[in-house]
């Protein structure tokens, strides 16, 4: 197992799905994590279930210097971060002419102003450290080019391209920043659809080669590799987790081109 005991690690969204998943996948390698999100009593669910000293800060990242104050909130109670996982965000599924600018403000200072400025604010704290990883949650929303996602895929495009500018600007620094662009992954933001609409769980997996959803765990290992040094020399790096999704023809049955029969 990966070992990162001594490590002091950020979840933003820690509160369920992948954000949960990966808080415990860090804790079960060693790390001490320090758990965000807008609601107390499930952070403290999830810390319930860590081992490691976890630490509770409560955070709403809509809020204008909402990444700002954090950090320093994270700073006034441990010394310095080793690894920073930007996970908080929210969809937005609205066709072009149905987002208003308080739509579009909203997804952008969540999904994108929170991010960066939280990175800002915990960086210096990684190069006194001698480096550190920041690992950005992005989306297959910002390869594919969804429909009635322009304002979320946007947000997303925007992830992806911060975590390249950022690896070129702290590279000197050993602070490495890749981001994960999951796919389906069947956490709370399904759930509704996936118990009530019929047909939803086998139509879309009919288009993922590897023929089922993802789950948290899914994710939370990528997480973990990108927090070790198992990732020492990957930076600038989007990594698409999504069974197959965005890149891979697939169809709900095999294909077979008649010249490959008998």
């Amino acid at each position: 197992m990966t070992d990162l005991s001594g490590k002091v690690v950020v979840v933003t969204g820690a509160s369920r799905g992948i954000g949960e998943a990966s808080a415990k996948a860090l804790d079960a390698c060693g790390a001490q994590v320090i758990l965000t999100g807008r609601t107390t009593d499930d952070l403290e669910r999830v810390a319930d279930q860590l081992s490691n000293e976890p630490i509770v800060l409560p955070a709403d990242l809509s809020l204008a210097g909402a990444g700002t104050a954090l950090a320093e909130s994270v700073l006034n109670v441990v010394d310095g971060v080793d690894a920073l996982v930007n996970n908080a965000g929210i969809p937005m599924r609205r066709m072009p002419e149905q987002l208003s600018e308080d739509d579009i403000d909203l997804v952008f200072a969540i999904n994108v102003r929170s991010l960066l400025t939280l990175s800002i604010g915990l960086a210096p704290s990684m190069k006194k450290r001698g480096g550190g990883s920041i690992i950005n949650v992005s989306s297959v929303a910002g390869v594919r080019g969804p429909g009635a996602r322009v304002a979320y895929a946007g947000t997303k495009g925007a992830v992806d391209a911060m975590t390249r500018a950022l690896a070129s600007d702290w590279g000197p620094d050993n602070i490495r920043v890749n981001s994960i662009a999951p796919g389906l992954i069947a956490t709370a933001i399904w759930e509704e659809s996936r118990e009530t609409i019929p047909g939803l769980i086998e139509d879309m997996e009919g288009q993922i080669a590897l023929k089922r959803w993802g789950f948290g765990d899914d994710i939370a290992d990528v997480v973990v590799f990108f927090a070790s040094e198992a990732s020492r020399y990957v930076t600038g790096e989007t990594l698409v987790v999504d069974g197959g999704l965005a890149r891979v023809t697939a169809s709900a049955k095999p294909q077979v081109l008649p010249e490959l029969l008998d």
